[in-house]
């Protein structure tokens, strides 16, 4: 398997396009292969001559499909898509890069499962390869993630127990509509029952999940990152409001789903949101926009606003003043 052009690699495409679609006839496979009917035809002689199965029925509906009970060989990866593997992990998990971390370890066992090769490469990549972590992403517990995914799956509302930024816990009857992955960040996007209201949890800070004998309903057309993007600034504990002193087209590339909703306002707009931690929307958010702005709320906003201006004021106080 030199190259994803190789006889041997297109044959075990081949090999994935019969296990992904029981059925498909030659000129499928040939459009899915990049190569004639003949040639599709040859790969498949290729498959038979390796001792794997593949029955093929003649006419208008027929096709190729593998025998039932057939035995296939193990996973094999194209250089292109080990290389690409080991990229995607690097890039979503730098500690996979270190000894002892466990999908480092589930990415050890790949590589060293792959052909000589192959496995030469990717090996080297991941050695060499350096990522900076992500000071903004955080890991779940696989155990609770999984268990929400499976709620989702199965369409059943779940009792979570959840520990707030400021250490506090509670308890909350939800739907799980989705387990949304967001930039190093993975959210529960569900209907809360205790709000009464859509709600966005981080799964890192959800701490048991139980599953409930009742079903629900996901809202029909749900779009789960859209819908998580639309509601990470809503439903948190201090209100926030901040008018710009400019136009919403200039503004919006600035201001990051979870600081609320841009919404016009004369000849400028208004960010109306909420957040639970005032610190970081004033110093790590707002302090980024490049445009005059005023804030006109909640409190607890306007009060670290008033402290960071102050912090900022002092540091520009001359000398012995």
């Amino acid at each position: 398997m030199p190259s994803d052009s190789s006889p041997t690699a297109r044959a075990l495409r081949a090999l994935e396009i019969l296990q992904a679609r029981p059925g498909a006839t030659a000129g499928q496979l040939a459009e899915a292969l990049g190569v004639t009917e003949r040639a599709a035809r040859r790969y498949v002689g290729i498959l038979r001559e390796a001792g794997i199965q593949v029955e093929s029925t003649r006419g208008p509906h027929g096709g190729y499909r593998l025998r039932r009970g057939t035995r296939l060989p193990p996973i094999v990866f194209t250089q292109a898509e080990a290389l690409g593997l080991v990229m995607a992990v690097l890039e979503s998990q730098p500690a996979a890069a270190e000894v002892g971390d466990p999908v480092g370890a589930a990415l050890g066992k790949v590589i060293r499962a792959l052909p000589e090769h192959v496995g030469r490469q990717a090996a080297a990549l991941r050695e060499h390869a350096s990522a900076a972590p992500d000071r903004h992403s955080a890991r779940p517990d696989t155990a609770l993630t999984s268990a929400l995914v499976a709620a989702v799956a199965a369409k059943r509302r779940v009792l979570i127990t959840y520990r707030g930024e400021t250490g506090s816990e509670w308890e909350a009857e939800v739907d799980p509509w989705a387990v949304v992955a967001r930039h190093g960040r993975w959210y529960l996007l569900c209907h809360s029952h205790r709000a009464d209201a859509v709600r966005t949890y981080r799964v890192d800070r959800v701490r048991a999940v139980r599953q409930t004998v009742h079903g629900f309903e996901p809202p029909a057309g749900l779009n789960p990152v859209a819908a998580l993007e639309e509601h990470l600034g809503t439903g948190w504990e201090f209100p926030t409001r901040v008018v710009f002193h400019a136009p919403p087209a200039e503004v919006a590339p600035w201001i990051r789903p979870p600081m609320g909703q841009l919404q016009p306002l004369g000849d400028g707009c208004v960010l109306v949101g909420s957040t639970s931690n005032p610190a970081m929307y004033a110093q790590e958010w707002l302090a980024t926009v490049p445009f005059d702005f005023r804030v006109e709320g909640g409190d607890e906003l306007r009060a670290t606003v008033a402290a960071v201006a102050t912090r900022f004021a002092a540091a520009l106080t001359p000398k012995g003043a």
